[in-house]
């Protein structure tokens, strides 16, 4: 925790002096690693209770996420980062998991920064984590953040970031304010919140089979945040929010992740996800989660039933493995 806060301070004071967009801009070449160890009982089993996952057995898939967040932010922390960690958006996420993995693996964890991709709104960077067990990669995903910056058309006209400036967080919107896994506004971190991603997100999401409808606390960010290690404030109250551009507290798009892949019928066997955070989440609220057993979704909840009203905040499928690895 201590490392993260160290982390979240250097952000906040070296991204006023990033100019993200700049002409010749390269990724720090290094790696940002945890020796293998073992992961803590108390913590998994407060994510995996405020997530919906079985608090026995296996990982969450997306648990490995967490365990690296810390070096994530060390990572785009760093003073050679091209990026300013404030106001990052993650844009989408894809996570591969080559074997099921145990609460008592000892995991060796990597993360390092791939790409750097022009957006229409701004530059997007590719982050991959990767987990090792025994020297074997056992985990891995790729997420996109943005940073939103004024770009230059094909005829030579600048255009916008869109409205609203959040940390980096978890939780999407389209045009503008993210979610925060950090501090923000001149303090942000990374988070969750959903802009379109690069190409790959569709315009309009086909609506899908309702499920479940969802009432979410007001200390749904609090709970996450202290399972997860990631307290942004946009995340936290409606005061903190505020400072950011939120009318209320924002639940993280990771959490928004990991509830919907806990309703598979055999979470454990989830082998590949893409999601794509579209909107933020305000807390309280009611949302309406839809599945059809390979795609899901977390809408607006609206009156209609048939899951097509409501603006989508978040779009995804998974895959499941055949159970014998």
């Amino acid at each position: 925790m201590a490392s993260l806060i160290l982390s979240l301070v250097r952000g906040a004071a070296t991204s006023p002096f990033k100019r993200p967009g700049r002409p010749g801009a390269v990724l720090p070449a290094g790696r940002e690693t945890r020796p293998a160890g073992a992961v803590a009982p108390g913590p998994l089993a407060a994510y995996s209770r405020i997530c919906g996952f079985a608090e026995s057995g296996t990982l969450p898939v997306t648990y490995p996420h967490v365990l690296a967040f810390p070096l994530a932010m060390r990572l785009m922390t760093r003073r050679r980062f091209p990026l300013p960690v404030t106001g990052l958006v993650h844009t989408w996420i894809e996570i591969t998991a080559h074997r099921v993995l145990h609460p008592t693996d000892r995991l060796e964890l990597t993360v390092y920064a791939q790409r750097l991709t022009p957006h229409r709104r701004g530059t997007e960077v590719t982050v991959v984590t990767e987990a090792r067990r025994s020297g074997e990669l056992v985990w891995e995903s790729r997420s996109g953040y943005l940073s939103r910056h004024a770009t230059r058309t094909s005829t030579g006209t600048s255009t916008g970031t869109g409205a609203g400036a959040g940390t980096s967080t978890d939780t999407g919107t389209g045009a503008g304010a993210g979610t925060s896994t950090g501090t923000g506004t001149s303090a942000g971190t990374t988070t969750e919140t959903t802009a379109p991603s690069t190409e790959t997100t569709p315009a309009r999401a086909q609506a899908l089979p309702v499920v479940a409808e969802w009432r979410l606390p007001a200390d749904l960010g609090r709970r996450y945040g202290a399972a997860s290690g990631d307290r942004n404030p946009i995340h936290l109250y409606p005061l903190t929010a505020r400072l950011f551009g939120f009318p209320r507290a924002i639940a993280h798009g990771m959490w928004t992740v990991a509830r919907c892949l806990s309703e598979a019928p055999q979470p454990h066997l989830i082998h590949t996800v893409r999601a794509d955070f579209k909107a933020p989440v305000l807390l309280p609220g009611t949302v309406t989660y839809t599945s059809d057993g390979t795609g899901f979704q977390l809408r607006e909840r609206e009156g209609t039933g048939d899951g097509e009203g409501g603006r989508v905040h978040l779009i995804g499928t998974a895959a499941a493995r055949d159970g014998r690895s």
